[in-house]
This record gives C-alpha cells, structure tokens and sequence, in this order.
C-alpha cells in the first residue's frame, strides 16, 4: 500500500462509524421523546450531572429536540465528507469536535478513562485533520481539478447547488422521520397499567415489563408483600440494565446497582428512576 493510502481504513472506519451512530439516532423511537429515560432530554440531564461543561450540557437539554437533530445530522455530516473527500479536515475537526463533545458530557465520569470510547476517537481523527485525504478517492480532488476552467468551474458552482439543496431535502425529510417516530403520549392513567399478576412474580425474582411511553423497566419482588420497579435505563449512558439478582448490571460500561437501584460500582453517576407501583386486586400496577 502506498504511504497516501494509508488512511483510507481510518476514513472508511470513521465515516460509516458516524453514519451509523447518526442514522441510529433518527430511527430510534425514543431519542427525541423527552419523557423516555433513553431520550437524549434524560441523557442529556445525567451527563450534566458530573461534566466539566455541566452548564452547557443542562443548555442544550432545555432545548434537547434541536440540540438531538443538531448531533445527529452531525454526525451524518461529518461521516459522509470523510468517505467521499469532500472539506476532509473539516470534517476531520467536526468529527474531533462531536468526539471531544461525546467525551466532555458522557464519557468524563468512567473509570479509568480508557473505559470511554469517546476519548479515543477524538485522538483517531487527528491524522485525517492533519493529512486530510491526500487526494486518495477524494470527490473533493476531483472538483478541484475540474475547476481548473470556466466550465469547470460552472460545474463546480451547479454541484454545490445541488448538494446544498439535497442536503436541506435530507434534513428536512430526516427531520420529519425523526420527530414522526416518537412514541404518542398514552392517554391512559399510569394507575391503569397493568404491569403483572402478584401471582407471577416470585419472591426474590424480576419481571421486565414496558412503560406505557415504551421505555423498558424492570419489576422485583424482594419480600412477599414488597414490589419495586425501576426505569432500565442506566444513568450512565443510558443502556438498558439487566436483573442479574439481588441487584441490576449494565452491560455496555459495567455500573452495578443494588436492588433498591443505587449505584455500587461502575461509573454510573446516579442511582436509577423509582417507578411507584401499587398492588390493586392482585394485580401490580403503575401507581
């Protein structure tokens, strides 16, 4: 492989890392839902909680649904620039920015560091924000090279105009998409959802179960006449616990909760969100 080469498996990485992570984003039902525990508003709301920007993190939650478009389309952004050579070190310093950001807000409170994605890919793009793409299947090369003469350069200028308003089109269409996937607000009582019967749940066991706005929860029964419930949401990233008895385990970082859902150990910075429940004619049921 030749030395301007080199980078094409850290753009090809990248690049559809980014796609990926933005496209997840806008098809994911609760990422602009601001009452799901695994919404970017409820990430957003425990990051602030131990970031060093913990003002600007709790701004951009006042304001969640613009700031989630905001990083996603992002990220779509940046990870599409890098895989075609278009602006490469710009994309390279948006991805450094996003990647910094993702580190300063979500990543800050895991130990030891080297636990946090975010820090790394932050260190990952510096090769491309220095070298950008050395013309190598570089669609901005191939511009450049075409601009060389008026009807190159009229090319050029069409191109953009075609780029831009395709990019507004993708934004918009992308935009609707996401908000048109949030979850509708149940206009059930919480008190009508019916979460199990006494009798299915065992003393000293866990029943999951799904909140009527879609968030995933989980249901234990630690004496005879003793029910909690808790969001399975973790406070650290948001991944989904699991019930591994007496307590709670997140598989993505490793946090631990007991089974009154504090934190004993890990690098989640909260405990997890108390659901009341209550017992009415045998049968728990949100209270």
């Amino acid at each position: 492989m030749r030395d301007e080469h080199a980078l094409l498996p850290l753009r090809a990485f990248l690049g559809g890392t980014f796609i990926y992570a933005g496209v997840s984003k806008l098809f994911d039902t609760h990422y602009l839902d601001g009452t799901s525990a695994l919404g970017v508003h409820a990430q957003m709301v425990n990051a602030a909680a131990t970031s060093p920007i913990g003002p600007l993190v709790s701004l951009a939650a006042d304001h969640a649904t613009v700031a989630g478009l905001a990083i996603a389309f992002g990220e779509v952004a940046v990870g599409l620039a890098t895989l075609l050579g278009l602006f490469t070190r710009l994309a390279a310093l948006g991805g450094v920015v996003l990647s910094l950001s993702f580190f300063l807000a979500v990543s800050w409170a895991t130990r030891p560091y080297y636990f946090g994605a975010d820090i790394v890919f932050v260190f990952a793009w510096t090769p491309l924000l220095i070298a950008g793409d050395a013309g190598v299947l570089s669609l901005g090369a191939r511009l450049r090279a075409k601009a060389q003469d008026d009807a190159g350069r009229r090319t050029v200028l069409l191109s953009g105009l075609i780029a831009g308003a395709a990019a507004v089109a993708g934004v918009t269409a992308g935009s609707v998409l996401a908000l048109a996937r949030r979850p509708a607000r149940s206009a059930a009582k919480p008190a009508s959802h019916v979460i199990a019967a006494v009798d299915d749940v065992a003393v000293g066991s866990s029943k999951s179960f799904t909140m009527p706005n879609g968030t995933p929860a989980h249901l234990l029964r630690p004496a005879p006449d003793t029910f909690l419930a808790y969001n399975a949401a973790c406070s650290h990233q948001g991944c989904p616990v699991s019930y591994v008895g007496p307590g709670f385990r997140c598989p993505c970082h490793g946090a631990t909760y007991d089974e009154n859902g504090q934190v004993t150990g890990g690098p989640a910075p909260a405990p997890l969100v108390k659901i009341p429940v209550e017992v009415v004619e045998g049968r728990v049921v949100l209270a």
